[in-house]
């Protein structure tokens, strides 16, 4: 083996150690050299000149910068790699490593976002990046509140944001973003941040949803974005590679050839992964960005054309209780001489309860709901009346007292931080999780609480009378269809690991409803109440053609 050989052998150990500690400080997972080609690979077909500045502002031990020069290979134009880490133990990896390569390297230390005010303006032809993802909760609310002031950034940010916003000043007209980024972006609305800064000063070129393929050792799930300053493509790439148990590689391609060249199924850590090719859709503003593939676009309008209202038109969607101090409030057991009174003990709805079309009769689970539940408003009971209650709940007063919002919002110490109005629990009402593979709506008239796993959706908000309960039977029916998961990827699209998906309030509040009058809506209706009545579950296969008839979109 050379001296070189060995240098890098060496150097790829210490990377391995360092790694887990990186992750842990600053949010850094180092980018596996396959994945970091793909990124070069992709920035150097964008970006022209005699001679390429490009900046790494978060480079840890070099990767990308090396992915660089390995893919130029002396061809292309010559490269002056810049980088900058805040970690001198990831900068000394990234010097030996390219002292290895034989690879020009000048290394900065220090953090980017108070050193990028010292560069100048298009003073970089590229920029390719895997910025630090560290989400609000792990950065702190007064660190992530200055970032939103500093930034001009609003919501949920992770540290990803920052870095976004300052690449449009330091490229040149004409210079290209590589960046590698969790996917969230893409649908959340914390993500609409980095959707704005791409969409007014650097139009993508090109996108790429990795999903859950693995493809980088984190679970965050990757996406990789190539954008151009001045340059808006007509049709953007929007390329998606997302697992399917149930599919068959139909190629010998490699992901990677895929995502370069066309639709196509391949094997992937044993896994199949289907890789569709389609245009980016961008929505309007705030909204998630979309994949647009002619079959489905064509389906949305007719779609669209027979929506009657949305989800969020006719409903008020919740999430369910946040105790902030789910140990002390919630238990399995609450047996014993010293158990708090039992009318304080609320059975509790939880994700493991709620199947498709019905919430599980035995719930294990009871929370401490220190309310008043015949009041219309939020009204903590008197302690003195449950003594054991309050004997239970004094034991704990450390740890509640310390949850100094709740008093400062005007609260009850022993109080949860998020109640929802007592009396709201007792009407029949449609849970469902926050996160599953498929769609599990279901109708609950036990008068249990809601925990903050789930959403729910009380029949009180929907209509007086009959129509609210209908149009209850309505939404359930489309909500747990096979109509409501193509709508949901076509459009909403947050999927994580292993085909499961988020049914929050932003993305169920989109779904379509179909006119209640239609006489295919009410056979839909009568069916499911029915059903739901005679104590059995609707056959899911037998209302997939009433609900597409409640749309119109079958004859």
């Amino acid at each position: 083996m050379t001296v070189a050989g060995e240098v890098e052998r060496q150097v790829k150990r210490q990377v391995k150690r360092q790694v887990k500690r990186q992750v842990k400080r600053h949010g850094k997972h180092y980018t596996p050299p396959a994945l970091a080609n793909f990124l070069a690979g992709r920035l150097l077909a964008q970006v022209e000149g005699p001679r390429l500045r490009v900046l790494d502002p978060a480079c840890g031990d070099g990767e990308l910068l090396l992915a660089l020069a390995r893919t130029a290979g002396g061809s292309g134009p010559p490269l002056e790699l810049v980088g900058y880490d805040l970690d001198p133990a990831a900068l000394e990896l990234a010097r030996r490593r390219a002292a290895a390569d034989g690879v020009p390297v000048d290394l900065h230390l220090g953090d980017f976002l108070d050193l990028a005010r010292d560069l100048e303006p298009g003073s970089f032809d590229a920029v390719i990046s895997n910025p630090p993802y560290v989400r609000t909760q792990q950065l702190g609310r007064e660190a992530a509140q200055v970032l939103a002031s500093r930034f001009g950034l609003s919501g949920r940010i992770d540290l990803t944001h920052p870095f976004v916003t300052l690449m449009p000043a330091l490229l040149r007209h004409g210079g290209a973003l590589a960046l590698l980024c969790s996917n969230r972006f893409l649908s959340t609305r914390s993500g609409a941040n980095v959707r704005a800064v791409l969409e007014a000063d650097l139009p993508v070129a090109e996108l790429y949803d990795l999903g859950d393929t693995r493809l980088f050792a984190a679970s965050v799930l990757p996406a990789v974005v190539i954008a151009r300053k001045g340059a808006r493509p007509p049709e953007p790439t929007f390329v998606t590679a997302y697992a399917d148990p149930t599919a068959t590689p139909t190629t010998e391609r490699s992901l990677y050839e895929a995502l370069a060249t066309g639709d196509a199924t391949v094997a992937q850590e044993g896994r199949a992964v289907v890789v569709r090719h389609g245009v980016l859709a961008v929505q309007g503003p705030g909204a998630p960005w979309r994949q647009s593939r002619p079959g489905e676009d064509a389906w949305l309008e007719r779609l669209g054309a027979a929506t009657w209202k949305t989800f969020g038109e006719v409903a008020r969607i919740r999430v369910g209780i946040k105790t902030t101090a789910d140990p002390v409030f919630i238990a399995d057991d609450w047996s014993g001489p010293d158990a708090p009174e039992r009318a304080l003990l609320r059975p509790l709805i939880t994700h493991e309860d709620v199947t498709p079309w019905r919430v599980s009769t035995d719930l294990p689970r009871r929370v401490l709901y220190p309310y008043d539940l015949s009041a219309p408003t939020r009204r903590p009971v008197d302690l003195a009346a449950y003594p054991r209650a309050a004997a239970y709940l004094e034991s704990h007063a450390d740890r509640l007292r310390a949850r100094r919002y709740v008093t400062a919002a005007g609260r009850e110490w022993f109080e949860l931080w998020v109640p929802h109005r007592p009396a709201g629990w007792a009407a029949p009402k449609i849970v469902f999780p926050d996160i599953s593979v498929e769609p599990r709506f279901a109708l609950d008239t036990s008068g249990a609480v809601v925990n903050g796993d789930c959403y729910w959706i009380s029949t009180d908000d929907l209509a007086p009378g009959p129509d609210g309960e209908n149009l209850a039977y309505l939404m359930l029916a489309v909500a747990n269809s096979r109509l409501a998961v193509r709508f949901y990827d076509g459009v909403c699209g947050n999927r994580l690991y292993a085909g499961r998906r988020r049914w929050m309030t932003q993305y169920v509040a989109r779904f379509p409803l179909p006119d209640p009058a239609r006489p295919a809506s009410r056979a839909l209706t009568d069916a499911v109440r029915d059903r739901l009545a005679q104590g059995g579950l609707p056959s899911s296969p037998a209302l997939e053609p009433l609900v597409e008839a409640a749309f119109e979109l079958r004859a």
